[in-house]
Formats: structure tokens, C-alpha cells, sequence
């Protein structure tokens, strides 16, 4: 729909009622949109899957926004802070034209990231706790720019954190780190390591949908 600022996929549910739940996906760095999509079809039955495209091309994938390599290597990088403002506004303002576009539950949002994805998803809730019901961020960090965020209506809020104990791109630790700082927030974390490494595994891929379930419950 033109209306909504980034290109995505919609899989809606089989005769879904008007407010019902959603799930936005948001893809690693140098995928798109349909990269997650076999993860997202695990998911429940009534969940609508928006999958939103970064808005940069990178090689034949997109990405979210470019890295600052300033601390060392690419297991230190951070976001660079222009273009990852400019990517959280436009999955906010995203999440809001198809919200009402498809007739989604405003209240029964949630966030699915791997990566880069994840990343941004986890600073998306802390910038705005009470439009996400929950979050699931697989191989991510807290970025940070967010990492001394600490916002009314995050206590409660159901997050789960994946890692991969043999992730060299994002280390299993700046995962870890990132679910510290949720559980000192007071969310409701629930955190996994996995034996691989940058990429979800079917021991993670159904503790993923456990917690998602449990959401839709």
C-alpha cells in the first residue's frame, strides 16, 4: 500500500476479524522483506505478518542503516546515528499507516527482529513501550543510543532475547547485556542461548514461538 512508507509483505490470516493481533518483522542486514517470512509462518494462526524492507539497498539485500566501526571491528560496531533515526521513524510512522490500513488491533502489536532487525525493534520499544505489547529481538544488542532509556511502561513488557553462542557477528555477550538492562527495567524477559551461530535454529525457532504464543494467548 503507498500509503505506508516502507515496502513490506502483508500474510494475513484466513478470514481474520477486524482487530486482530499483528506481528511487524523486521529482516537482518543485507536481507528483505521475505527473509523471515518461514520464520514468521511458525507463528500463531490470527497473528497478521507485516514484513517491512530496510530502506537501503546493500548488496542485492537492504539495510537498516549503515555501521559505526569507531570502537574496533564489526563485533563492537554501533548504528550510525543518522541513518538509524531515520529507519525507527519510519518503522514507527510504518507501524502506525498499517495499523489502521489493515484494521490491526492497535493494542496487540508486536516486534520480531533478527540482527539488525533486532536492534532496531529493542530501541523501538523503549522509545515507545506503550505501542508495542511485546518484543522478540534474536540477535541483537541494545544500541547505544538507548542504552540508558529508561521510559514509563516498559515494567511488565514481555521481551525475549536469542543468542548464538557461536555468533561472531553480534557476541552472545552484547545479547546478554541487552537482556540485563530489560530486567533492570523490569520487563518481563524471557533469553536464550543457542549452540549456533548468527541464525535462528529450530531449538531457538520454538522457543520463539512458545513466547509468541503465549502473547496471543
Amino acid at each position: 500500500m503507498s500509503d505506508i512508507p516502507l515496502e513490506h509483505v502483508h500474510v494475513a490470516p484466513d478470514d481474520a476479524p477486524e482487530n486482530a493481533p499483528a506481528v511487524f518483522v523486521l529482516h537482518g542486514r543485507g536481507a528483505d522483506e521475505e527473509d523471515l517470512l518461514p520464520v514468521a509462518r511458525h507463528l500463531p494462526d490470527e497473528l497478521h505478518a507485516i514484513s517491512l524492507r530496510a530502506p537501503d539497498p546493500l548488496q542485492g539485500g537492504y539495510t537498516w542503516y549503515e555501521l559505526d566501526l569507531s570502537a574496533g571491528g564489526l563485533e563492537s560496531s554501533q548504528p550510525d546515528a543518522a541513518d538509524f533515526r531515520r529507519s525507527l521513524d519510519l518503522v514507527a510512522e510504518s507501524v502506525d499507516a498499517a495499523t489502521e490500513a489493515y484494521a490491526l488491533d492497535p493494542d496487540r502489536i508486536g516486534l520480531l527482529g533478527f540482527s539488525q532487525g533486532a536492534i532496531t525493534s529493542l530501541s523501538l520499544v523503549l522509545e515507545d513501550p506503550d505501542r508495542y505489547a511485546w518484543v522478540a529481538a534474536l540477535h541483537g544488542y541494545l544500541a547505544d543510543a538507548h542504552a540508558d532509556a529508561d521510559p514509563d511502561g516498559i515494567e511488565g513488557k514481555p521481551v525475549f532475547v536469542g543468542a548464538g553462542a557461536g555468533d561472531r557477528v553480534i557476541p552472545e555477550s552484547r545479547s546478554a547485556a541487552a537482556a540485563d538492562r530489560f530486567e533492570e527495567l523490569g520487563a518481563d524477559v524471557a533469553r536464550g542461548s543457542y549452540p549456533g551461530g548468527h541464525g535462528i535454529g529450530q531449538e531457538e525457532l520454538a522457543d520463539l514461538v512458545a513466547f509468541v504464543e503465549a502473547q496471543a494467548a
